[in-house]
């Protein structure tokens, strides 16, 4: 009988990550090489969808005129803010319901209580205490952001088994021990998984108020390519929105291995 000295790696063929890279790869290019060929044929109306040339076309116009970066960079920057303040807020909060039973039910009140309230809804309150700028946009992505963190960091804590803490406790560990030990490491994938669903629900508030309340960014730059009936500079808005959310979002998945990668089940193993 074979030794197995190490762990059990299972090959699955047409599975590996390279392997399904290269599948959407090819499926992504072929769908636009169709959508080419239809709207060159006439089967689309430009109005409606125009072509991926036309798209790219309005997309190395606003590069070569700087407008891209400068929309872009006023996006990003907002997003980070907004998101940023969300993350810290949301860890303390987080941390604050989970481990004190003594904050738990005002905090989680408070939470239940704005959680269902459509953060876009606030808009307008926002627009008439800091006008039209920057805070409006910052204060939708943190709003946005917030809430999840604060519910996968309190549920991560939360699920300290009550027979683990007693024994850490007998054995002389103080609370800020066994969250250090216990607390954080158990709250790590949560916690990164709601980094990753707050990062993307955060473009959406920021795009949003955007286009209403600011006079750059993304959100309002397809705006006035919406007025002028531009369709190709739209979709050149919503390309960059997906490219920036992709690189944010591999960034955060990038992180997340790394820190967490004890917590995560093997996956298949390459070819």
């Amino acid at each position: 009988m074979r030794r197995l000295d190490g762990p059990v790696q299972f090959r699955v063929r047409g599975f590996a990550p390279r392997d399904n890279a290269t599948a959407a790869a090819i499926t992504l290019i072929g769908i636009v090489a169709l959508w080419q060929a239809a709207a060159s044929a006439g089967w689309i109306t430009s109005l409606f969808l125009p072509p991926p040339v036309a798209i790219g076309r309005a997309i190395w116009q606003l590069a070569a005129t700087g407008e891209l970066w400068k929309h872009l960079s006023a996006s990003l920057l907002r997003l980070a803010i907004g998101w940023s303040i969300g993350t810290a807020f949301g860890v303390a909060m987080g941390i604050a319901i989970g481990l004190f039973t003594l904050t738990r039910s005002p905090l989680m009140a408070i939470v239940a209580a704005l959680f269902p309230i459509p953060k876009i809804a606030l808009l307008p309150l926002l627009i008439l205490w800091f006008g039209i700028g920057e805070v409006p946009a910052v204060f939708t992505a943190f709003l946005i952001s917030f809430f999840p963190i604060v519910v996968n960091v309190a549920t991560g804590l939360a699920t300290i088994e009550p027979e683990l803490e007693d024994v850490l406790k007998a054995l002389g560990a103080s609370k800020l021990d066994i969250m250090r030990k216990v607390g954080i490491p158990r709250t790590l994938p949560y916690f990164f998984g709601s980094l990753k669903i707050a990062i993307t629900l955060a473009f959406v508030g920021s795009v949003i108020s955007e286009s209403i309340a600011s006079n750059y960014g993304i959100g309002n730059l397809m705006l006035q390519a919406q007025a002028q009936f531009q369709v190709p500079l739209i979709f050149a808005g919503l390309v960059a929105l997906a490219i920036e959310g992709i690189v944010m979002y591999w960034l955060m998945a990038m992180l997340e291995t790394r820190m967490t990668g004890w917590a995560q089940r093997s996956g298949f193993a390459q070819n």
